[in-house]
């Protein structure tokens, strides 16, 4: 039985890898911060299951800014794989608070590379990098080889967490990966990324119990997959035998007006009713424009995005109708 251990397993992606793993027989360990309400609603699920619960499924109390707690960690469980997804993952909230993000975003990275490293543990390492490196894009699409330019806190820490695992890779012989992944959204995305609070407020005015809704840049462009065939993605890269970084994405772009058109023509409304522009929703400095080729994930590992935009649209809208219901 294979074990893995996932930082951000209460996040949309850890919840869903979670899920694939338990699936394929794994041993699953979590890492999660205490804090003073349960914030694990993503994988109650998993512990109504009798074959998982108490089994195979065990969480951790722990923080990516407390290197002590994981190198003992990472040494007592000696993981066959680790799925590093733990980040302070919204952009804009990286503006408010750039210094925490640097260091749970950034350093957070190195501080399990080094546990590993230390503990003499021989995993294979899977880092959770973003299209935000790209920021103001120097290439179009973007490719494994498109230079990074980040333009927000959380971008510059993704870049860092980027190259560090390189440099752990380069330097120590670590089997180490990073997924660079375009926006992928579910209905397990956090209710404050715009694509979830899109198509939460679409299901609150269908149903009378919201009135308007509020956003910021309706003309960033972004390229949208569906996070269940991501986070298999992210499996499949470390299973290969040698180390690399791959670029998961769709190869296509929308705007975020896109997205808010589908989400309320899905119920039959017009958007341009409800939907009021906010200042304080805008960043210092905006991404433009994200667009990813996926061709070398296809060409090595055999993954490629099956889910549509607007058939993404619609699941997540349908969700959270069924949720208010």
């Amino acid at each position: 039985m294979k074990k893995a251990l996932i930082t951000g397993i209460t996040g949309q992606d850890g919840s869903y890898l979670a899920d694939l793993l338990l699936a394929k027989g794994y041993e699953v360990h979590g890492i999660i911060r205490r804090a003073s309400t349960f914030n694990t609603n993503r994988i109650d699920h998993l512990y109504q299951d009798p074959h998982v619960n108490g089994v195979r499924l065990f969480l951790h109390y722990g923080d990516l800014a407390d290197s002590v707690n994981l190198v003992k960690l990472i040494y007592e469980l000696k993981p066959d794989e680790i799925f590093h997804l733990g980040a302070q993952s919204h952009v804009r909230v990286s503006f408010d608070i750039p210094e925490y993000t640097a260091d749970v975003t950034g350093v957070g990275t190195i501080r399990i590379l080094e546990a590993m490293r230390e503990s003499g543990v021989k995993s294979r390492f899977y880092q959770a990098s973003s299209s935000e490196m790209f920021g103001k894009v120097q290439a179009v699409p973007q490719t494994e080889t498109t230079p990074f330019w980040p333009r927000s806190p959380y971008g510059v820490a993704k870049v860092f967490s980027y190259w560090a695992t390189v440099n752990y890779r380069e330097s120590y012989g670590m089997h180490a990966t990073n997924g660079i992944l375009f926006n992928h959204e579910s209905p397990r995305r956090g209710e404050t990324f715009v694509t979830r609070k899109i198509t939460r407020a679409v299901a609150a005015i269908k149903t009378g119990r919201q009135k308007e809704l509020f956003l910021g840049n309706l003309d960033a462009r972004r390229d949208w997959g569906y996070a269940p065939e991501y986070v298999e993605g992210m499996w499949m890269m470390v299973q290969q035998d040698n180390p690399d970084d791959y670029v998961l994405a769709t190869n296509e772009t929308h705007t975020v007006r896109e997205f808010v058109e589908e989400a309320f023509a899905h119920v039959d409304l017009d958007w341009k009713e409800f939907v009021k522009h906010d200042a304080r929703y805008e960043r210092p400095a905006e991404v433009e424009l994200l667009i990813g080729d996926p061709a070398k994930a296809k060409r090595q590992i055999g993954w490629e995005p099956k889910t549509k935009f607007k058939d993404l649209v619609r699941i997540m809208v349908d969700a959270d109708l069924a949720e208010l219901k």
